[in-house]
């Protein structure tokens, strides 16, 4: 029996099952992106040195708080917390008017905190998005204030608040400081690349102005740059020495400027020192302790978004 064998056409094109490796290695990135990194000893063996060296001065300054003058003074010094602790709290808070000092830095340096993060904010905004002549000249002069040493103004300054009528007053603390350019940079930079320019024209079409679009856009995504800069600014306001030193008297210091009551006499005494110290580092370490966890969460949002 013959079979007649029919012509079969060699330009017809074979059709092969796609590739897999793609979808396969998709599902590995996937299983691989869901499991939790483990570190190893070496990275906490690190992580254990660094938080011991961060907390020793702190531990140190409840030592020598806890001790008299002697005991600190000797070779080698004392390692282990002493009895003396709250009645050197006591002592320092008594005579150095810590409660009117410490209630004096806190308006100080959250006024200062909280405009420098609004003005900031809104200056950094203009300077990322909208268009307006000599925003680059601007910029750059906002960028060369911070080449120049505060030194330097202190005098004309103190001139300038002394004829406003706020010498030794908590204004003349205020004003000067209501906005940083280090804040300025920092949320335009941020501003800059997390804020989509299809965002904002977007709020344009839809008949939103300028404060508008700061209200309801720019504002919930530089929520996590704002609290670093307010925790960075509220510390350095709090710890700032300096100026509030001489444009304030005893009558009406903040905390750095109180402390230096404890070092008056002949013959200082650096368990007295110590413990004033300490008193002006709790309010920070509480506020880091309730605030803390809310700023981290903010900064690793932002980081995600990012």
């Amino acid at each position: 029996m013959t079979v007649n064998s029919l012509p079969v056409r060699t330009d017809t094109p074979v059709r092969t099952p796609a590739p897999q490796a793609p979808r396969a290695r998709r599902r590995l990135l996937r299983v691989r992106a869901g499991r939790q990194h483990h570190a190893g000893p070496l990275a906490y063996v690190l992580l254990a040195l660094m938080a011991i060296v961060s907390i020793f001065p702190l531990y140190w300054t409840m030592v020598a708080a806890s001790t008299d003058n002697t005991r600190v003074s000797q070779t080698p010094p004392p390692f282990l917390p002493g009895p003396n602790l709250f009645h050197n709290l006591a002592r320092a808070w008594s005579e150095a008017a810590m409660g009117k000092a410490m209630i004096n830095s806190l308006i100080v340096a959250g006024v200062i905190a909280l405009s420098t993060v609004l003005f900031a904010t809104l200056a950094g905004f203009a300077f990322a998005k909208l268009k307006f002549r000599g925003r680059n000249i601007l910029l750059t002069l906002v960028i060369g204030t911070m080449m120049v040493p505060p030194q330097l103004g202190v005098v004309p300054l103190f001139m300038m608040m002394s004829e406003l009528g706020w010498a030794q007053q908590l204004p003349a603390v205020i004003f000067p400081t209501l906005v940083s350019a280090v804040g300025v940079f920092f949320m335009r930079q941020y501003l800059a690349e997390a804020l989509p320019d299809e965002l904002v024209e977007a709020a344009r079409v839809d008949g939103a102005h300028s404060l508008r679009i700061f209200w309801s856009i720019v504002l919930p995504v530089a929520r996590p740059p704002m609290a670093v800069l307010f925790m960075i600014t509220f510390v350095h306001a709090w710890n700032d020495f300096f100026w509030p030193f001489v444009v304030l008297d005893m009558t009406n210091p903040t905390v750095p400027v109180a402390l230096t009551q404890l070092s008056a006499g002949y013959v200082r005494d650096q368990s007295l020192i110590m413990a004033g110290a300490l008193l002006g580092t709790l309010p920070l370490l509480a506020m880091f302790v309730v605030f803390g966890r809310q700023i981290v969460s903010g900064i690793m949002a932002g980081a995600v978004k990012g």
